[in-house]
């Protein structure tokens, strides 16, 4: 695992822009729980299905009283760009110094074909009403992620 943060700990506050301007800040969903997740960028393969899926699962995420914020170092208008492409519904916010990846210890050395960079590691923290961090999923597989994101949240909000 990446991340330094643990389950069972506040999360950090942020504020960030999403692609309309508009900030984002945690302490804005206290009482709700927040799916908060992280990608490398807009527009490529894995980023896009990830991205649809929680697009096409929003409605569940708000029955059960959640929000999903997905965070890149992309800037807003690449993130207005992606969201028209694809025709996406979730809060897409902009981290371009990367400062709210590095208090998520999501901002890591990466390999990719024999070269080694800082880059974001795809991760997923389910965070409480209470603003605890109640699950880590670390190096996501996009595929039926947002999927096991949903079921945990369900599972979560019955105990």
């Amino acid at each position: 695992m990446n991340t330094k943060l643990k389950e069972g700990q506040k999360a950090p506050h942020f504020s960030l822009l999403d692609a309309s301007l508009q900030l984002f800040s945690l302490a804005d969903f206290q009482g709700k729980w927040v799916v908060l997740y992280f990608y490398p960028k807009d527009n490529t393969p894995g980023c896009t299905t990830e991205a649809l899926a929680f697009t096409r699962l929003e409605s569940e995420f708000q029955k059960a009283n959640a929000v999903v914020l997905g965070v890149s170092k992309d800037s807003c208008a690449s993130h207005q760009k992606f969201i028209d492409q694809q025709k996406l519904t979730v809060a897409l916010l902009s981290d371009s110094e990367s400062v709210v990846q590095k208090q998520y210890g999501v901002w890591c050395p990466k390999k990719f074909m024999g070269r080694e960079f800082l880059g974001t590691v795809r991760s997923t923290f389910l965070i409480d009403p209470n603003g605890v961090i109640r699950k880590i999923w670390d190096e996501v597989n996009a595929k039926g992620h947002a999927e096991e994101v949903l079921s945990t949240l369900k599972l979560l909000t019955t105990e």
